[in-house]
């Protein structure tokens, strides 16, 4: 009896302990992010300008994390809004003007110099719309705001790295407010791994360089498994319905197999390499579009692993070239 009302008697401390501890304040947080960089041997001058943020977290960043829209768009009218006619005919301008240095880095890498294009174009509208946030300090207030605390320390852990190695000065890596940056759109992790200095002045620059921009997205493609010469994959025409379970990216047939259930080539003719392997893509269901798709296709979406991403890619850089 006397160890139950001891118990009992301790309970009401041990809840107002739990309802005294408070989550670390934000200052305490920039401490130690400041202090994991220095461990890293980053350099103390530079850590302490990039972490020179305001005292509390980015409202207007917390904001779009936590109320982020919740709709399902359909193939359709996903397409409708990537694939405008305002967003091809300024992607056949911009391919034009920069089509030399795009063949030359299509060439270097082994890469579709019109998917670097598709890329550009949904990323950041050719280099129009590269984001208005600065970097560290959206990734700061993610880290923090701890619904994915991990991840996006790990992310901004990097981006004092990127800047440690003076590519880019604080002021100027700007990116969404979820931490992508620059034209390409790159979160820290896949500039590090991903990001070439192609203009040779030093510095891996994909928010105003061009030749940066376009050779660091062919190299993200070229290590994730893209195939030279090879093509993305191509819309086609269905004499049939296909059979239920054979539709999907990971089904894989002979475009010999493919025609034999009356797969055919958009214009209705049969394919030139029977013996090449596709999958049949109809995002919007039976009765629909319908897309074959190739190996490349895959390692578009490695950048974003989305169908419709992928599929919208794709056909914007065939159709501005």
């Amino acid at each position: 009896m006397l160890r139950r009302r001891s118990f009992l008697a301790a309970a009401p401390a041990v809840v107002l302990a739990g309802r005294a501890e408070a989550k670390e304040s934000y200052g305490s947080f920039i401490a130690s992010v400041r202090a994991q960089a220095l461990s890293q041997g980053l350099s103390a001058s530079v850590v302490d300008r990039a972490l020179a943020l305001a005292r509390v977290p980015n409202a207007k960043v917390m904001q779009l994390d936590r109320h982020q829209p919740e709709f399902t768009l359909t193939w359709a009218q996903y397409k409708s809004r990537v694939l405008g006619a305002q967003r091809i005919a300024s992607g056949r301008e911009a391919f034009a003007a920069r089509s030399a240095l795009l063949d030359r880095i299509g060439s270097r890498f082994g890469v579709d110099p019109r998917v670097i294009v598709g890329i550009w174009g949904l990323e950041s509208g050719f280099g129009k719309h590269i984001g208005t946030y600065a970097v560290v300090d959206a990734l700061a207030t993610l880290a923090y705001d701890a619904r994915r605390a991990a991840f996006f320390r790990s992310e901004l852990m990097k981006s004092l790295q990127i800047l440690n190695a003076g590519d880019v000065a604080p002021e100027r890596m700007l990116g969404s407010y979820a931490g992508a940056m620059g034209q390409p759109q790159f979160m820290p992790s896949a500039y590090l791994r991903y990001a070439v200095d192609f203009d040779g002045d030093g510095r891996r620059d994909i928010w105003t360089s061009e030749p940066d921009v376009f050779a660091s997205v062919a190299n993200y493609l070229s290590r994730s498994g893209w195939q030279a010469g090879e093509p993305w994959g191509q819309q086609v025409t269905l004499t049939r319905d296909l059979p239920p379970g054979t539709v999907g990216r990971t089904i894989r047939r002979s475009l010999a197999q493919w025609m034999a259930l009356g797969v055919r080539r958009s214009d209705g003719g049969v394919f030139s390499r029977p013996d090449a392997e596709g999958a049949v893509l109809q995002p919007d269901g039976p009765g629909t579009e319908a897309f074959m798709v190739y190996r490349n296709f895959d390692a578009i979406r490695r950048y974003n692993p989305s169908d419709y991403y992928a599929l919208g890619v794709g056909l914007l850089g065939y159709d501005v070239a």
